[in-house]
Order: C-alpha cells, then structure tokens, then sequence
C-alpha cells in the first residue's frame, strides 16, 4: 500500500512536533521538581541551623558534614557550595507561593544573588513574562540593565511594566540609555562606520531585540523613504507592540550633531504621514550615537518633544561602579532641577 508523500510528511511533522513538546515538558517538569526539592532541602537545613543557633561554628560543621554524607550517593550537586546555596534559597523564598514554575535551579541561582528586594523582583517578573533563558537572564543582570532603566524612570514605574500592571506611555519608559551591544563582538574604537555597527546588529538581531526589551519586532533595514525626487535610507526600523508605533533607528559611528537630529525628525515625520494607521501611535525615533551632548538634543528639538529620543551604545558591559557614579549624576541633576 502506498502512501502519499505529502500525508507521509506531515504525518512525520506532527509526530516531531508531539516528541518535542513532550521532551520539553518533562524537562519543565525535571526543573520544576528539582527546584521544589532544593527549597525543601533548605528549608530543613535553615531549621537544623535554628536550633543551634547559639554554636557560632554550628552552621559550618553542619553543612560540611550533610555534604560529605551525600555526595558519595548523590553527586558533587550535594557540595558544600551548593548545600549552601539551598539554604541561601529558601532564606530568600521562604513562600513556595513566590516560587515560578517558569523558573529553573539556574536562574534561582542568579537571583539569589540579588540583595535589593525591588531588583529582585524586577528581574523576575521579566524573565518569567519575557521566558528568558539562564543565559539571557545572566547577560541582563550582568549588564545592570534594572539600572541603566532607572536612569529615565522611578522603581515604582518600573515594576508596574514588569509585571504587566501598566502599559507603557512613555518610550523613555522603554528605550534604554545607554544601550550595552557587548554580544556585537566589536573592539571599542573610534574608526568604526555607520555600516559596520548595523550589520553587527543585523548579525546578532536576536540579541540586539533582548537588548532592545519588551514588545520589540524587526521590520527593516535600510528603508527607502523617497520624498520629492530624493531617496533617503532608513537604517533600521522596527515595530513596538506595547507603545504600537514604528520605532526607527539611525546608527551614529560619531559625536551626536543638530544635523543628525534634524535627519531623524524627517524620518519621524515621513513615517507619521506614510506609514502610521490611524488607530497607531506615533512613531519613536532613536539616534543610536558614540556620543551626545544633551544640551544640543534639548534645544534642538521642541520642548514637548517625546518622540525623538538619543541613546548612546557602549560595546562593553558597563561595570557596578559606572553604573553608580551614572545614578548618582542623575540624581544630581534632579536636584538641581527641582531647586530651581
């Protein structure tokens, strides 16, 4: 009996496709079980230390010998270190209730780490909403980007999107400044063109989205914009679901110029009056520079001015000292302007 190829292969198709969802559904269900196990280890362990608590060397020796009970049955997962980190678990979650399915022992082990309870909690509501990896989880802490947010927003906003209680209405609320491209594998130099940085992006688009944050889709690159006669080149464009508007970025290799304001404004304009529905907002332009000086964006741009915004890029993770040094300039800034 024969049967025909085009049957033959979606029947193949569908088959691959049950195997793969069941696969990764045990895989959930694997690290969903192993991070309950973890917690009630520590749970247990954290109740052992309680009752000696009045030994100061009572939680060492109980830890180092647990561990070398268990790792002779169960593996070197059963180390002194991790023993510790199960205890230093359920001292952070001390609800299941708080624990994410979405979650695995790896991300906990991120987490964990984490001290300011608002960051924490950041942190997880967008890697559960956003269904990010350990990787993609690490490379976000790693590249402070709850502070890099903070610098144009308030905690209480910052949450309220991450856990989805609010829309964005800001795309100051969304556009990072700056942007960390790191994974672009780029030198930091000044020699760099315009080009090169933009095929580096479209090269690692998936890491320049993560990067980019919530609700982001690619739509082109090096858009052609024809207007009166003369064509004109849009360097990437994309589409943000959240603010529903185009977003298009001009990438500059040089210190930001009023000339390159103004370049971005007519693109914004063009793609309001060409591209927008009536039922979209409007669009968001992002100059993507090496530099700027803020002053020359301010007075170049009108003073209600929300949707033609600068953001400088960095090829490096930037370091916690950086980072502080950039908040507590904010702050300042702040400062001076509610003094006035």
């Amino acid at each position: 009996m024969n049967i025909e190829n085009n049957s033959a292969i979606t029947l193949t198709k569908d088959i691959k496709n049950l195997i793969s969802n069941s696969q990764e559904a045990a895989i959930r269900a694997v690290d969903t079980g192993r991070v309950i196990l973890y917690w009630n280890i520590g749970k247990r362990i954290v109740e052992e230390l309680q009752d000696g608590k009045d030994r100061a060397d009572y939680g060492k020796q109980i830890i180092k010998k647990l561990s070398s009970d268990l790792e002779p049955f169960y593996g070197s997962g059963y180390s002194i270190r991790q023993l510790e980190l199960m205890r230093q678990f359920y001292i952070v979650f001390p609800n299941t209730n708080a624990l994410h399915s979405q979650l695995n022992w790896s991300q906990y082990k991120l987490l964990i780490r984490v001290e300011e309870s608002d960051k924490r909690e950041f942190y997880i509501a967008e890697s559960t909403k956003n269904s990010w990896s350990s990787r993609a989880l690490e490379r976000q802490m790693n590249s402070s980007l709850y502070e890099r947010i903070l610098l144009s927003n308030d905690k209480k906003s910052v949450l309220e999107v991450a856990r989805g209680e609010k829309f964005p209405v800001d795309a100051k609320e969304i556009i990072k400044d700056p942007m960390v491209l790191e994974f672009l594998g780029l030198e930091q130099k000044s020699n760099y063109y315009e080009k090169d940085l933009e095929q580096a992006i479209i090269s690692n688009l998936q890491d320049f989205l993560l990067e980019l944050g919530n609700g982001f889709s690619f739509v082109s690159r090096q858009k052609r914009v024809h207007i009166d006669g003369d064509d004109f080149f849009v360097d990437l464009v994309f589409y943000n679901r959240l603010l529903q508007c185009f977003v298009i970025f001009e990438i500059k290799t040089h210190k930001l110029t009023h000339q390159d304001i103004g370049q971005l404004q007519m693109y914004v304009n063009y793609y309001d009056r060409n591209e927008k529905q009536d039922f979209e907002n409007d669009t968001i332009g992002v100059l993507l520079c090496a530099d700027k000086n803020d002053a020359v964006v301010k007075y170049t741009l009108p003073q209600d001015n929300k949707t033609v915004l600068a953001s400088k890029y960095q090829l490096y993770l930037p370091s916690e000292k950086e980072l502080v040094e950039e908040l507590h300039r904010e702050l300042e800034e702040m400062n001076k302007k509610g003094k006035k």
